[in-house]
């Protein structure tokens, strides 16, 4: 089969994710965890096939962005104290809304039951059209499709107003984008309650996700299981900037489990409590979000879905280049769309189908009030678009709200070509007063003082011309601390500065691998038109769990020595391999293979016992070729870890057409 054979008989059978699943299920990628005591939702175990494949996105996420970014690596731990949450804002703005039937205490995901209610209508209104024939039938095969349990019982075929049509679809279209209070506002609007006894549900209230613990034996120590691993490369950055040699910009990394408390987790891998993050936090000036780099991907083409397009109730993407998303501030600045151009590089790398792959930029009510422009990256699967990887500029908020908490400078120190003038704020402590008035406290008072803001200079200096004295609180003093001019002179100043001291500004992508491996084996799944029931997962040779079926042609005493031998040939390329010598026919060996994703066998029969040549086979088409076994493992090297085409790692090999692929 040729490129365009494949192409045309991948698409001659329309998906089906129950074959794929079971599949999946079969070969053990991945299972329900603790299943032998019912499971528990949300949590799963990868298997020896994808646990390989999971090693292998990551071993290339490590050379695409680490290696060729020139990236440092940090691993930091999962369990995070309370006050660095707090800090970072996740122990108050970290939530999903919930809402309560005051009745059954049944707890339901608000903009969840908002979709599910409203998408059943439609249907029901198609029924009543005359569009569908059963619309719970109907209702029931797209929830079994979103692998989520169907809520509404009984769905009636009422025929709605176009309007109200537009109306549903433009608030599904926005369905991620909506506040707890924009959501209980819909609910009321649209009379949204309890999908199988109709009574009404208690107003959405915000549900916390992180996973709560307590650090040592005393229980004092309150603590969370990471939600995500930015934190502990925020609170490295002087670290990190010292490795560096205190040159800007860079970027860090960290590979490592996270963990989110879902309120309701459903399609299988895309939302879980426990997950594989991989994430980039890429330091810069913030007055230079230039990259030297952004020639190199200024043409690559994407699809974009922006705000814009998104608020007129459309979800058809716009395509153009990542220089011209740039040039017309569609995409905020050249670092992000820098990134936003290597993800989906990486993406397209492993597997990912472009056609299935979209960029779609926050909403101006998902994003956080510090950042500057968001992208998610987005995959097309059988249970609709999925966000796998966002793309943010944080703009310099996590960096500064740690040092305000902390009062540790987290700042990059830039020495200036020409020396500048700068007029400043400053303040002055006679600390010979400080001992005597507050004692113990003296090191609280000092340090809140040193570390004023400039706007929170101005208004003390404000303060202490109009009133003669400053009033403030400290954290850990009781009551109000007061201080004259005796004690504090604070005073506007001009200095001739050699050394500019700046907080840098974020760029962070953030991977979630668990989405991304879903998302390719749908992608890469397909079924023979010969025979649908002989399944191929047509995974990239380079991220392959294994790469090659080594396959005796029978049990015969005479093959043992020369699969020994290939054997060894392959470990010492550290090419992985199978070997597979089961009595069956070597077309259902092959065609279980096929299943694993192996892209290539390697056949060995009485010929290989006399001159050394081995046949090998391509899993897609199926072609074979032949030739001496140090060729073909340099043909298979080459395909695999060289990005060669099957055409040109084989064109020294010889068409080879005897073997039969029959069961």
């Amino acid at each position: 089969m040729s490129s365009e054979e494949i192409k045309k008989a991948r698409a001659a059978i329309p998906f089906n994710r129950e074959h794929l699943e079971s599949v999946l299920k079969q070969r053990f990628f991945f299972a329900p965890a603790f299943d032998l005591y019912g499971g528990v939702s949300g949590l799963y175990d990868y298997g020896p096939p994808g646990c390989a494949f999971q090693a292998n996105v990551i071993d290339y996420w490590r050379k695409h962005f680490i290696l060729e970014e020139d990236m440092l690596e940090v691993d930091c731990t999962m369990l995070t104290p309370h006050d660095v949450l707090k800090t970072s804002g996740h122990v108050d703005k970290f939530s999903d809304w919930m809402c309560k039937d005051r009745k059954t205490g049944e707890i339901f995901r608000a903009d969840h039951i908002i979709e599910e209610v409203l998408e059943s209508r439609l249907v029901g209104d198609k029924e009543a059209r005359g569009l569908v024939k059963d619309a719970n039938a109907s209702a029931k095969e797209d929830a079994d499709k979103k692998k989520r349990k169907k809520k509404v019982k009984q769905i009636q075929a009422v025929k709605l107003e176009d309007a109200v049509i537009k109306e549903y679809e433009e608030v599904l279209a926005k369905i991620d984008g909506y506040s707890g209070a924009e959501l209980g506002e819909l609910m009321q609007r649209f009379k949204i309650g309890n999908p199988v006894t109709g009574d009404p549900l208690e107003p959405p209230v915000a549900f916390n996700l992180m996973f709560e613990t307590a650090i040592g034996p005393s229980g004092q120590l309150k603590g969370y299981l990471r939600p995500e691993t930015a934190q502990g490369q925020f609170l490295n950055f002087n670290k990190l900037l010292e490795f560096n040699n205190g040159k800007t910009p860079f970027a860090s990394a960290s590979i490592g489990k996270s963990f989110r408390n879902e309120i309701s987790p459903r399609s299988g891998l895309l939302r879980v409590r426990e997950f594989l993050m991989a994430e980039i936090e890429h330091f810069l000036d913030p007055l230079d979000k230039s990259h030297p780099k952004f020639h190199e991907v200024k043409d690559v083409k994407l699809s974009f879905l922006p705000r814009e397009v998104q608020e007129a109730g459309s979800t058809e993407p716009i395509v153009k280049t990542i220089g011209d998303a740039v040039k017309s501030k569609m995409i905020d600045n050249e670092t992000l769309g820098y990134f936003i151009a290597r993800i989906s590089q990486f993406l397209l790398a492993i597997g990912v189908d472009p056609t299935k792959l979209r960029f779609r930029q926050h909403l101006a009510n998902e994003m956080a009030h510090y950042a500057a422009d968001c992208w998610d990256a987005e995959l097309l699967t059988s249970f609709g678009w999925i966000e796998c990887v966002g793309c943010a500029d944080r703009s310099a908020y996590d960096l500064t709200v740690h040092s305000e908490k902390t009062k540790q400078k987290l700042v990059v120190r830039q020495k200036l070509e020409k020396p500048v003038e700068v007029t400043r704020w400053e303040i002055d402590l006679t600390k010979k007063l400080f001992g005597p008035k507050f004692r113990k406290d003296t090191p609280l008072v000092e340090s809140y003082l040193l570390n004023l803001s400039q706007e929170q200079l101005a208004s003390k200096a404000e303060e202490l011309k109009n009133t003669g004295k400053i009033v403030f609180h400290v954290e850990g003093i009781d009551g109000e601390v007061d201080l004259d001019d005796k004690f504090v002179q604070i005073e506007k100043r001009t200095k001739v500065e050699h050394v500019r001291e700046f907080v840098p500004n974020v760029i962070e992508p953030s991977f979630g691998i668990g989405r991304i491996i879903y998302s390719v084996f749908e992608h890469s799944f397909w079924g023979r038109p010969e025979d649908t029931a002989r399944a191929v997962l047509s995974f990239k040779p380079l991220v392959a769990p294994t790469k090659v079926l080594l396959v005796p042609l029978s049990n015969h005493k005479d093959l043992a020595p020369v699969t020994a031998q290939v054997s060894k040939q392959l470990r010492a390329e550290k090419i992985p391999f199978r070997v597979d010598d089961s009595g069956v026919s070597i077309g259902k060996r092959y065609a279980r293979n096929d299943e694993l994703g192996t892209p290539f066998g390697v056949t060995i029969d009485f010929d290989s016992c006399k001159d050394g040549s081995v046949t090998l086979r391509e899993r897609d088409s199926t072609k074979q070729v032949r030739g001496s076994t140090k060729h073909v493992l340099e043909a298979i090297r080459s395909i695999t870890y060289g990005g060669v085409t099957w055409e040109e790692g084989t064109k020294h090999l010889t068409p080879f057409t005897s073997q039969s692929e029959s069961a």
